[in-house]
């Protein structure tokens, strides 16, 4: 009985191990079979049904090294024979591989080792070809499926914070290539595109991938940029990991520096190698790497024909009025802006223009950057102050822009409307604006304008006194120098009448008038410190108005600016002179308009200037 029984038991076993042979699943493939030397790929090996304390022996082959490794599990519940299940686990090893040499390889077969037999799977034969072939396009969409566990749901394709484009930093760029040196931690710099126009923005991006703790980042040193404006984006100051898988290995991403480029000149630009030092590990156990990119090159295209010359990017130009209707001789802030998307910095706006009436002073200016989806752009606000010079209705002719958009390679035109003023006449029914509308005379006499009647006539502050009679005049003094004395007194008496009427002929009136015009700088420079704006600006321009009526020997105050220029040129007065002095009135007019005049520096020069412009008349 105990024969036959033990025949009956080792015949079941013999009889259940071709069955137990049958259940067990090991084989291996790979998703392509054509591959770049640079590119990477994807062997998985599948093993279901194992029995317990089986191990697997990966393929080893010189012609190809292991990039990375992973392994997961599933587990299927099946139906057996007589309605009782069977529980199957399968395991997939996936091993991101890569070619050491082309040619026509074979990766070798894996072999599972039970403790009974050994399963091997058959060898797979690739064809690897020098450089890069790149992903297949489906294999690509489906690896991105893959690494978002949201994608295909409904709502969530994309969502922010979910996966979606808008919270990666590194969007946009194409994945790097894994060194073959150094694949635990590299240093990779990267542009968002490789073929731009002159002026076009492109995105500068210096990566560090790592598969080691990172500790800190001790110093970068950033590419030259030559041929290229560079504007700061991204500068972090910690260390923020992304996750990131680049050709199926898993990666932590640290975004260390991101800058827009903007080429300045066409032609094939180099951007050099960055390089940083990297600390890893943990207090004691820390190790400083370097690390250095490699350098990349951009396309650069030349503008068009007919783009030459414009601003780059999308520009929308707009302007408006303070107000439509003003009175003679008060000013209007006109406001002229250019925002959109490109170097701001380097845009071109056009000048404000408008009819000889109205005055137009130098705007200040104000930029302010934005940055959107990685785009640069922004604001710049021109800030004008008109100032018409007579009543009636005047416009301002409206601002047109083109620029010239690389997204769709054509030129663009934004246009403002015509600004209108309606100027009405000024306090006392007057039609036309004087030159200064404060100067006034020392004397607190009406101030003086050039109105439709004509000019009016100035009134002098001087006041001269007679000169007194020489001692030698008196009715006394001609008895007691008889004699031989009298030839004497009479070559006295004549050089005595010439130095008393030297002081009241028309040049040395006019040298008294402008050395009085230079002391009145001196009053302005007490006001000066006292910060009232308006009345500095006013003693200043009544010393030097004061001057050009010493040298003219005419009243300037009412004149209009092309008179007083045609009374300087009447005057032999050089170019250089005269727009001196234009320049220092107008500093004055600007002062009591225009913001940021009110400045102790301004002040200072406006000053100076008056200054100047006396000593060069007297040396022109």
């Amino acid at each position: 009985m105990r024969k036959t029984g033990s025949a009956f038991t080792l015949l079941a076993v013999l009889l259940a191990a071709p069955a137990l042979a049958a259940e067990v699943e090991f084989y291996q493939t790979v998703d392509r079979t054509k591959v770049g030397t640079d590119d990477t790929f994807r062997l998985t090996i599948v093993v279901g049904g194992a029995p317990d304390g089986a191990t697997v022996q990966f393929p080893t082959s010189k012609d190809f090294e292991v990039i990375s490794r992973s392994t997961s599990t599933q587990m299927s519940y099946q139906l057996g024979s007589g309605g009782s299940g069977v529980i199957k686990r399968v395991q997939k090893y996936t091993l991101v591989m890569r070619a050491n040499r082309s040619g026509n390889l074979k990766i070798p077969g894996a072999v599972l080792s039970a403790a009974d037999r050994e399963f091997k799977t058959e060898p797979i034969a690739i064809e690897v070809v020098k450089g890069r072939l790149g992903p297949d396009p489906a294999q690509a969409q489906a690896q991105r499926r893959a690494n978002n566990p949201f994608a295909g749901i409904p709502g969530f394709n994309g969502f922010p914070g979910l996966g979606g484009d808008d919270d990666d930093p590194f969007g946009g760029i194409p994945d790097p290539d894994i060194p073959r040196s150094d694949s635990d931690l590299f240093l990779k710099e990267s542009v968002d595109k490789e073929t731009a126009y002159v002026g076009e923005q492109v995105t500068l991006t210096l990566t560090i991938y790592s598969r080691v703790d990172l500790s800190s980042v001790d110093a970068v040193n950033m590419p030259k940029l030559e041929g290229f404006w560079s504007e700061d984006l991204d500068t972090p100051t910690q260390l923020a990991p992304e996750q990131k898988v680049l050709n199926g290995v898993p990666y932590h991403a640290y975004l260390l520096r991101r800058r827009a480029l903007f080429a300045v000149k066409s032609g094939t630009l180099e951007i050099g190698a960055a390089e940083a030092d990297i600390t890893t590990g943990m207090l004691f156990n820390g190790r400083r790497v370097h690390r250095k990119a490699g350098a990349i090159a951009v396309k650069v295209k030349p503008l068009p024909a007919g783009a030459a010359g414009l601003n780059v990017g999308r520009w929308r130009l707009s302007s408006e009025a303070s107000q439509g209707q003003v009175a003679v001789g008060v000013p209007v802030q006109i406001k002229v802006t250019l925002e959109g998307r490109g170097n701001l910095k380097n845009a071109a706006v056009p000048k404000l223009t408008g009819p000889p009436a109205v005055k137009i002073y130098e705007p200040t200016t104000t930029d302010k950057l934005s940055m959107g989806h990685g785009i640069l752009g922004g604001k710049r606000t021109m800030e004008y102050v008109v100032l018409p010079q007579q009543t009636g209705v005047f416009t301002l002719p409206g601002l047109s822009l083109k620029s010239f958009n690389p997204e769709t390679g054509q030129v663009e035109e934004s246009k403002t409307d015509p600004l209108t003023l309606n100027v009405r006449p000024g306090e006392g029914g007057t039609n036309v604006a004087a030159v200064s509308s404060t100067a006034a005379a020392d004397d607190g006499a009406p101030k003086n304008r050039l109105e439709a009647g004509g000019l009016k006539s100035l009134r002098h502050t001087a006041n001269f006194t007679p000169a007194t009679s020489a001692v030698w005049s008196r009715p006394w003094f001609w008895p007691a120098l008889a004699g031989p004395f009298s030839l004497w007194l009479l070559v006295g008496l004549v050089s005595a009448l010439k130095r008393s009427t030297n002081g009241s002929d028309p040049e040395s009136l006019k040298r008294k008038r402008a050395k009085a015009a230079r002391a009145r700088l001196a009053a302005a420079e007490k006001i000066r410190a006292s910060g009232k704006t308006a009345d500095f600006y006013n003693e200043v321009e009544k010393a030097l108005s004061s001057f050009l009526e010493a040298k003219l020997g005419l009243p300037v105050v009412g004149l209009t600016r092309p008179q007083l220029d045609h009374q300087m040129v009447a005057a032999s007065i050089s170019p250089s002179v005269r727009q001196q002095v234009t320049g220092v009135l107008d500093t004055c007019d600007m002062g009591r308009f225009a913001p940021g005049m009110g400045e102790t520096s301004a002040r200072s020069r406006a000053l100076d200037e008056a200054a100047a412009a006396m000593e060069a008349w007297d040396t022109k």
